[in-house]
């Protein structure tokens, strides 16, 4: 107890009492993804979201007020934490530096991971999702959100998504990225790998009834860009094709559903069954 409270103290004087000009422009870099590419870093926000990410993801930096520094000094005496740059700001400060309207005590800059995955391991056992060319960062960042909801681990976006780590993105996870693997990837060349009897799943307006039709508990669930739907490079992969219908049938509605809801439906029905 005295070792820890000695470290405390020494972890606490090792804190910068302000936060720098070119640390202030170092972060809102990441704002651009040229930056967070060459720097392989990305931004969170937020007592929750950095919390979450705390405990899964390398961190380089940290600016915090007194009081969130307090109630985490146990966790930040820990080895892991000895390396990571820190800055104990104020409310103020923290505006100049966040890209939040309201910051909440707490700014976090993190190294971004390198995942590798069998694509074809795992669909066999789990469902995936497939994201072709979804391009608004919140439409992403709560798609992220919605697979660690319903327990999907891995999604595969083509290379014209939303980037997983703009900060806009990150922050409409709501801490799912987490527990979620985002992985970017030519989709035709990662379709065409799959083997036949993993099932890929597709939703179009041509589709059989979601609610009717037979759906396994793996596979790949390929949802498409918010204007123009899966790419015709894609359908060409796609074995099995669901409607979600509108209620009640015939009624004149909107054209089409928001992809984030869409995937949402989609997934509740399948995780249903």
């Amino acid at each position: 107890m005295l070792f820890f409270s000695f470290f405390i103290q020494t972890f606490v004087q090792i804190i910068h009492k302000m936060i720098s000009k070119n640390r202030i422009k170092y972060v809102r870099s990441l704002e651009l993804k040229k930056y967070r590419k060459a720097e392989g870093a990305f931004v969170a926000e937020g007592h929750k979201l950095v919390g979450d990410l705390l405990k899964v993801f390398s961190c380089q930096y940290l600016a915090a007020t007194p009081d969130w520094y307090k109630g985490h000094a146990e966790m930040l005496g820990n080895e892991q934490f000895r390396k990571v740059e820190m800055d104990e700001v104020t409310e103020d400060e923290l505006r100049r530096v966040s890209f939040q309207e309201t910051p909440q005590q707490v700014l976090a800059v993190f190294r971004q991971p390198v995942w590798t995955v069998d694509a074809n391991l795992v669909a066999k056992e789990n469902l995936c999702l497939v994201l072709d060319e979804v391009q608004n960062p919140g439409n992403l960042g709560t798609i992220v959100r919605l697979a660690d909801w319903f327990g999907i681990e891995h999604i595969f976006c083509s290379k014209g998504c939303a980037d997983i780590y703009n900060p806009k993105t990150v922050q409409a996870t709501m801490g799912g990225l987490a527990h979620v693997q985002v992985h970017y990837t030519d989709l035709p060349t990662l379709l065409s790998s799959i083997d036949k009897e993993i099932p890929v799943y597709g939703t179009f307006l041509d589709g059989e009834n979601l609610y009717e039709k037979d759906l396994k508990k793996n596979g790949l669930i390929v949802m498409g860009n918010e204007g123009r739907g899966v790419s015709k490079e894609v359908e060409a992969f796609v074995s099995e094709r669901l409607l979600i219908p509108n209620y009640p049938e015939g009624r004149e509605t909107s054209e089409s559903l928001n992809v984030a809801i869409a995937t949402a439906v989609v997934c509740a029905e399948f995780r249903r069954r």
